[in-house]
């Protein structure tokens, strides 16, 4: 028996969905219409595209298991951002302890993992692990070698994840000269890579969702 109040759930639900996938819609139409690298061919098959990866993004966002706000107008997860960068105390002592923690234990393809660029962190994930040259590769930010002391891109660090470190490149955190800025909107793959995040357990790998 269907009850009043599992109706309503299903109503409200089914609203969110909706507004979910008007808010992803709206994102991804303005971020197409400024692209200048794309040629008609690209647009033409990300707009194809689109109908797949925002419902199944909104589908995501919905049920993901998560300590994370989800701010439905917005298509967006909301946290409290803290004062300064939690990368700072991982960037200190860079790059041996995180590499240290990344070759504590068996890496898969898969994990989803923490990238700080130069005034926020971006969420990835490992697509190859060669583990004979102590490197892995990342979908979008390529290779990263454990056992060199530094990488080539000043701007470009891997970061091991934590539940602060996580939180940010979730909710899209900026700093700049330590002070915060306004938040920067997580692509559509980062969003799908959000909701297969196991906060419980961060060494604990993920399936690839694959690119977008």
């Amino acid at each position: 028996m269907v009850t009043q109040s599992l109706l309503w759930q299903s109503a409200q639900q089914s609203s969110d969905f909706a507004e979910l996938c008007n808010g992803l819609y709206e994102r991804e139409l303005l971020s197409l219409s400024k692209s200048d690298t794309a040629t008609v061919a690209e647009l033409q098959g990300r707009i194809k595209s689109l109908p797949h990866y925002i419902k199944r993004t909104a589908y995501a966002l919905l049920n993901a298991q998560t300590p994370l706000q989800l701010d439905i107008q917005n298509a967006s997860w909301s946290a409290k951002q803290a004062n300064v960068s939690p990368s700072l105390s991982q960037l200190s002592a860079y790059p041996e302890t995180v590499f240290a923690w990344y070759n504590s234990f068996l890496l898969k393809p898969g994990l989803v993992v923490p990238i700080q660029l130069t005034s926020h962190i971006v969420l990835d994930s490992i697509d190859r692990v060669d583990n004979e040259q102590q490197r892995i590769r990342t979908n979008v930010h390529g290779w990263f070698d454990f056992k060199a002391s530094t990488i080539q891109e000043d701007s470009i660090r891997l970061l091991k994840p934590n539940k602060k470190v996580m939180t940010a490149a979730c909710a899209g955190h900026r700093w700049q000269n330590q002070r915060k800025l306004s938040p920067v909107m997580p692509s559509l793959r980062e969003l799908l890579l959000s909701c297969t995040i196991n906060w419980r357990n961060f060494k604990q790998p993920v399936t690839n969702i694959g690119n977008n």
